[in-house]
């Protein structure tokens, strides 16, 4: 039993907590290591521990991979419709209003054309943080134009896809985008024209099943998530243990799914190379 209570003295001032400005440091998903967020930046976004390629905006890869003040955008004004007035938990429409002002985007794609290592090409890049980049009407439409510039300027095309894949609330008017994109590339193949697929992190579902694997060249990022179902889903349909590292990049390497796996820092340098190589009106 305590009959008196002690008085807790200190010496000095009583210490202040210490505020850390909020996104000063960022947590690798993959090795767990706390890192100063502007080292990682310096890095393209690259864990300097081990390599894990965080996701990244579309702003941000054009900027990395295109020659600087050459890439010019096109249709950035289409927006999206809610043609079939489709609610979930909340409306399509606020889905939408809700994307466009976190991103600053009118949908999760951006088109235009620049040079890459001084080689000429049309380019199409996914949004992720837009509705998990899903494949909606205007998604498929912007992608359909970049090829069609693409044959007219005599140009390849590029696609960075990055997606959950075909946008569930435009329900058949999105699934009628993997045949239309897919057959604007027939029209790029019969034209003798290059087309490369980078496939980042994570490339799913109805585009994985369509043009991403459609590429004369596939290359992805390290460590990508590539499929059609998640592994998750997969799994417990089965009910099998799937196997190490199913997949991603690596795996999907080893199976011959993919043509090359190549690092962000290396990205730019090897599209103009294959761009130069492929092109016929680069010779």
């Amino acid at each position: 039993m305590i009959w008196f209570k002690k008085d807790l003295f200190t010496n000095g001032e009583e210490s202040k907590s210490v505020k850390v400005p909020y996104g000063l440091w960022v947590k690798c998903d993959h090795c767990g290591e706390i890192i100063y967020k502007k080292e990682v930046e310096r890095n393209l976004d690259v864990c300097p521990k081990c390599d894990y390629h965080f996701r990244i905006s579309a702003r941000a890869r054009i900027e990395i991979t295109f020659d600087e003040g050459t890439f010019r955008e096109f249709d950035e004004r289409m927006e999206p419709v809610d043609a079939l007035e489709f609610r979930d938990l909340k409306k399509y429409k606020d889905r939408i209003k809700a994307s466009q002002k976190e991103t600053g985007l009118k949908d999760a794609m951006i088109t235009g054309e620049g040079l890459i290592g001084g080689q000429k090409a049309s380019a199409a890049v996914f949004e992720f943080s837009f509705m998990g980049g899903s494949m909606g009407s205007v998604v498929g439409e912007k992608i359909t134009r970049a090829i069609e510039r693409g044959i007219e300027s005599g140009s390849g095309v590029v696609i960075f896809s990055s997606s959950g894949g075909a946008r569930m609330q435009e329900s058949i008017l999105s699934l009628m985008q993997m045949a239309k994109t897919s057959a604007a590339l027939a029209k790029l193949r019969e034209a003798c024209l290059p087309y490369i697929s980078v496939l980042t992190d994570p490339t799913m579902g109805g585009v994985s099943a369509s043009f991403a694997m459609l590429g004369d060249v596939i290359i992805a990022e390290p460590r990508a998530l590539v499929g059609f179902a998640g592994p998750r889903v997969i799994a417990e349909t089965i009910r099998q243990k799937l196997p190490e590292g199913f997949q991603r990049a690596e795996y999907l390497l080893d199976h011959g799914m993919l043509d090359m796996i190549v690092e962000r820092k290396l990205m730019k340098e090897t599209i103009s190379k294959l761009l130069s190589m492929l092109n016929p009106r680069c010779r």
